[in-house]
């Protein structure tokens, strides 16, 4: 009975049957690579429309600056940074990140070149521009033969505010200089030699006027005398301090050699707290730093010169304030270009 249970429980006597194997999986086929669709791009003289080159297995990700170096290695006198290309004659020059296979071309395309002529880099274009004026006026400040009459060639003023005006005219353009080599990133690559001559003719000849009025041996004195100068040193040095925490704060914004742009903000440092109310504080700290220096010298060509550099800062404000909204939906709406609620 005992036997009959045990078997009953068990299935009977016999044995259990096999179990079934799983069928093993199917190797799966080895992925086919992806075809790479090269291009061909045709490189023509924006003037004579003569072909010039035709690069053939351009690859897709390419891009405009890869395009100018195989062309520099065809024409070694046209190096990258003297290249203009466009995809149409009347078409803005395109941008040297910009990817070939983004751009609205087949896969034959025509670039059309033009030569931007010799090119500075702007590093050296930021240093000769300062350099001149810090020079020039060290000559008219030494009374230097052939400016003056004969009888103060090498004289010193009797007036103390001279003296004060050429140490902060020196301190800006020395500032300058070391921010050129040490804080600032430069964007831009190169600027055409031409220009040059433009910039640098702007700077130093302005530098001279001042100078030669502000040394000249009947220079008066500020109207309000000490008071006046005091309150013109005051502002010229709380802007020349703000205009280089405002530097220092657009340079930590990336790191080197990245091209992605960010929104300035305000940092702990008090005088880049102005991000909050303008756009481009540099521009507003500079304007102030020559505003101190017109009172502080009582000089018309100082003036005259505040003015035109007002002017010109407030146009490029302008332009960044426009690409910042352009670039950026979540651009502070507060802001101006700028003068804090005025421009």
């Amino acid at each position: 009975m005992d036997v009959l249970a045990l078997e009953a429980k068990t299935g009977g006597g016999g044995s259990e049957p096999e179990k079934k194997s799983a069928p093993r999986p199917k190797p799966k086929p080895p992925k086919k690579a992806k075809r790479i669709v090269y291009f061909e791009v045709e490189i023509v003289d924006l003037k004579t429309k003569e072909k010039l080159l035709l690069l053939d297995k351009v690859e897709p990700t390419a891009t405009v600056l890869d395009i100018k170096a195989l062309f520099h290695k065809s024409y070694p006198k046209w190096y990258p940074a003297r290249q203009s290309l466009r995809l149409d004659p009347k078409a803005k020059c395109l941008r040297d990140e910009e990817i070939l296979q983004t751009l609205p071309v087949g896969t034959t395309a025509s670039f059309y070149f033009s030569d931007l002529g010799p090119q500075l880099t702007w590093g050296t274009v930021f240093l000769t521009e300062c350099a001149g004026p810090l020079l020039i006026y060290l000559m008219f400040y030494f009374r230097l033969p052939f400016i003056y009459a004969p009888k103060y060639d090498f004289t010193s003023s009797k007036h103390w505010v001279v003296h004060l005006a050429c140490m902060c005219h020196s301190f800006h353009y020395i500032k300058r200089i070391l921010e050129t080599l040490f804080v600032h990133r430069i964007s831009h690559g190169t600027m055409p030699l031409r220009n040059i001559f433009k910039n640098c003719g702007y700077y130093w000849c302005s530098a001279a006027w001042m100078a030669y009025y502000i040394n000249h041996p009947l220079y008066t004195t500020p109207y309000y005398g000490e008071q006046q100068v005091n309150k013109g040193l005051y502002i010229f040095l709380f802007c020349q301090v703000g205009n280089f925490s405002i530097h220092v704060a657009l340079r930590n914004l990336k790191a080197a050699g990245s091209k992605m742009k960010k929104i300035p903000y305000p940092t702990k440092n008090p005088f880049t707290w102005i991000f909050w109310l303008v756009s481009c504080p540099n521009y507003t700290y500079e304007v102030g730093t020559w505003i101190g220096f017109t009172v502080m010298t009582q000089c018309v060509p100082v003036a005259f010169f505040t003015i035109v550099a007002f002017i010109q800062m407030a146009v490029w404000a302008k332009g960044k304030h426009r690409s910042y909204l352009k670039e950026f939906r979540d651009y502070p709406t507060l802001r101006s270009s700028i003068l804090p609620f005025i421009l």
